[in-house]
């Protein structure tokens, strides 16, 4: 039950939205993601360096970002289905062991051995651990929380994710690098440590009873079994609409990552005209439009539980960010202003809040035995999107440039934004209607 104080009104942490007995899970997501993202500002450069094991640098590109990419998209999924089948907790241990034990094979053994492919191997493989951390969180959170508070749940999960990857992670590498005077090996070392205290408060300071069993419900079979592992992908057929919260949460992310790989040659030195920002500013324009978003995604949790989560989505996500996109975009280049650049950035960082509440929406769509299907499909819209977004920009930019690319941005948030229409559930304000047979339980039922 959720902390309440002696009179019955909710505690603190409740008002808040925040079950009282997953608050330490909210806090060991935050740590892990704050050591996971310490890297992301310097590992590439420094794989190519001697002491790093002088990797070429498309070499050091491809383990970093495609093949790490590779397996946490993969891992992502696997967060849903191997919670729905063991248990949301023993998903985080293992996702916490196989980060700081490939953590260690990379930093102990593969960096020195100074093989290239040793080095990529490790890292790479390394790359399925996080999603299974947070991601199983995630679904535990979500079964585990009362249906009013779901958004807001949601809201908090992506907080400290973002919080700590990139944004509090890239902070402590800055400080680690720029004011202690660490090394960067040091640096990764420190990454492994703070990696190493959230893993150890996700495993064993959190004892809410729903993350110790199959997410899962007394008409499964054998939840245990790892044949539901493929009962899972059928879901994408048997119902259409967490097929359309696939394709939206791709959508949701993928022109950010597509915003952020296409900058450096539109807006920065690398473009044609020799752009009218510096790299720095370049790269501060990512810091300004996560840090408005990250406070976003508190406001659009607690909104959407009030406004309507499938409501929350299609307006403030999809129509809102299909409008911010091409106003960042035309506005800047055309004002060649870094001042514009930035307001703007804060306004789509803010809009991309709203499609917060889907993490809440999916799993409600189904029946309980499917909640872990659902999560995995949304899982892996978080990890495609990282992949989509750079492909329309290498495959658009050559053929219609900066401005071409954008406006298919602007095109898929709509697109989505027509399939969010058949998301409707009954857990929305808006939308009251008689329950479905076989509709997911009440409010409050799985709290």
């Amino acid at each position: 039950m959720s902390q309440t104080s002696a009179a019955g009104y909710p505690g603190f942490l409740d008002r808040i939205g925040i079950p009282r007995q997953l608050f330490w899970g909210f806090v060991a997501v935050l740590i892990f993601m704050i050591g996971d993202g310490v890297e992301t500002t310097f590992l590439s450069d420094y794989l190519q360096r001697p002491e790093g094991g002088a990797l070429p640098g498309a070499t050091a590109s491809f383990a970093t970002v495609t093949l790490y990419g590779v397996a946490a998209m993969i891992a992502a999924w696997f967060s849903g289905t191997l919670s729905a089948i063991w248990g949301p907790r023993r998903v985080m241990w293992l996702g916490g062991a196989w980060w700081v034990g490939f953590e260690c094979l990379f930093l102990f053994v593969a960096l020195p051995s100074h093989s290239g492919a040793f080095i990529v191997a490790t890292y790479g493989i390394r790359g399925l651990a996080y999603p299974l951390f947070a991601f199983s969180f995630l679904a535990w959170a979500q079964v585990a929380s009362p249906t009013k508070m779901r958004g807001s749940v949601a809201g908090w999960f992506w907080f400290a994710f973002t919080g700590g990857l990139p944004t509090l992670g890239a902070a402590l590498a800055a400080l680690s690098i720029g004011v202690f005077g660490l090394s960067d090996y040091e640096t990764l070392v420190l990454s492994l440590v703070v990696v190493t205290v959230g893993v150890l408060l996700g495993s064993f300071a959190v004892r809410e009873e729903h993350g110790l069993k199959p997410i899962a419900d007394e008409t499964v079979e054998n939840p245990r079994s790892l044949k539901r592992l493929a009962e899972g992908v059928d879901i994408l057929w048997r119902d259409r609409r967490v097929l359309a919260g696939g394709l939206i949460r791709i959508v949701n992310t993928a022109p950010q990552y597509g915003f952020f790989a296409m900058f450096p040659f539109t807006f920065g030195p690398a473009a044609p005209d020799g752009g009218f920002l510096t790299a720095a500013q370049v790269a501060s324009l990512a810091s300004i439009a996560y840090g408005a978003n990250i406070a976003a995604n508190l406001f659009f949790g607690v909104f959407g539980d009030r406004f309507g989560w499938r409501r929350t989505v299609t307006w403030f996500g999809c129509l809102g960010c299909a409008i911010a996109t091409p106003l960042w975009y035309f506005s800047s280049v055309a004002s060649q202003s870094f001042a514009v650049a930035a307001v703007l950035g804060v306004v789509y960082g803010l809009l991309l809040a709203g499609f917060v509440p889907l993490s809440a929406l999916m799993p409600s769509m189904v029946a309980t035995k499917d909640k872990g299907s659902a999560l995995a499909v949304l899982n892996f819209g978080a990890g495609g999107a990282a992949f989509v977004g750079p492909v329309v920009v290498t495959v658009l930019y050559p053929l219609v440039g900066g401005g071409g690319a954008t406006i298919v941005f602007c095109l898929m948030y709509l697109a989505v934004g027509v399939l969010s229409l058949r998301m409707k559930d009954d857990s929305d304000p808006g939308e009251h209607r008689a329950p479905r047979a076989g509709a997911p339980e009440a409010a409050g039922a799985s709290a």
